[in-house]
């Protein structure tokens, strides 16, 4: 079918006369009107009428113009929903991210993402550090948010450095360390609540030891989450090694107690990962923007530790 002619007839119909027609598509009245002819030669099909001294649609003309009015509409949603694809407002972006930013920075920056861009739609998925960077790399998500050491990422994938926050031992405000100061090796007698094999604070933990030529900690206690690790030790069982990002307002709160390592301070990397040499959508762009922005005004808020 010739949806040039198509138009041209649509636009007739819509206006309910060539020389409207003719105005709005800059084309002269001779030549809509030859080429509607060629058109219902084509179709087969009378399209027009004369009507007076202009002209009507046939009942088959009725039909086809209704149907033409919708096949434009959806073209003219085709053309809105390709404008806002390059603009970022609308998409869909799928986002893994290890615990720790996904429990305490991901809901804000959504927020204040979706608040923008409301039409985008999100996937989120939460998962330790190794499987974010696994789903990056075999194309599962178009950026992880990560929580770790820069050292540790693949070479086929981009960092950008957001912050840096502290790592800390903490334990409940009854145990014999809490706010005192001991050896690494004293440190790792003491029995561990720790996350699942895969998480970031966990192997800095075991390199840790390997690097001061320490026995391995003792981990006694294992959970998946950040939030089930904390509350084990803050009911009194253990000791943890965690971003200073969680446990700050606990150990403010007098719900915790760190516990000083002599010769021991480790800084935790918060980045943005992506795929090298891909760029990202006009959504996604948008987003890593958006923590950008979020990221810098953490780095730059005086810290209260």
């Amino acid at each position: 079918m010739n949806l040039h002619a198509l138009r041209l007839f649509h636009t007739i119909a819509s206006t309910g006369n060539v020389t409207r027609a003719s105005e709005l598509l800059n084309i002269s009245q001779p030549a809509i009107t030859a080429q509607i002819k060629k058109f219902e030669k084509e179709l087969s099909i009378p399209l027009l009428k004369p009507s007076g001294r202009g002209i009507a649609l046939t009942d088959a003309g009725e039909k086809i113009a209704l149907l033409a009015k919708r096949l434009f509409a959806v073209e003219q949603q085709i053309d809105q929903f390709c404008h806002e694809y390059r603009d970022g407002t609308n998409g869909h972006i799928r986002l893994a991210a290890t615990y720790l930013p996904a429990q305490f920075l991901i809901p804000a920056w959504i927020a204040k993402f979706k608040q923008q861009y409301e039409q985008v739609e999100m996937t989120i998925t939460t998962t330790n550090s190794s499987d974010a960077l696994k789903q990056l790399l075999q194309m599962e998500v178009d950026l992880a948010v990560y929580g770790g050491l820069a050292e540790e990422y693949p070479d086929a994938i981009q960092t950008e450095e957001l912050f840096r926050d502290e790592l800390w031992f903490v334990v409940a405000p009854n145990h014999k360390y809490a706010n005192q100061q001991v050896s690494l090796g004293e440190m790792m007698k003491e029995p561990f609540v720790m996350r699942e094999e895969g998480s970031s604070t966990r192997e800095r933990l075991l390199a840790l030891c390997r690097t001061y030529s320490v026995s391995k900690p003792r981990i006694t206690l294992q959970f998946n989450g950040l939030h089930e690790a904390i509350m084990a030790v803050i009911a009194g069982y253990g000791a943890n090694f965690v971003s200073s990002l969680v446990v700050r307002e606990y150990v403010q709160r007098g719900e915790l107690c760190r516990v000083y390592v002599k010769g021991v301070r480790l800084q935790n990397t918060i980045a943005i990962c992506t795929r090298k040499n891909e760029p990202l959508s006009a959504a996604a762009a948008n987003l890593v923007r958006i923590i950008r922005q979020s990221g810098r005004m953490r780095h730059n808020r005086p810290s209260s530790a």
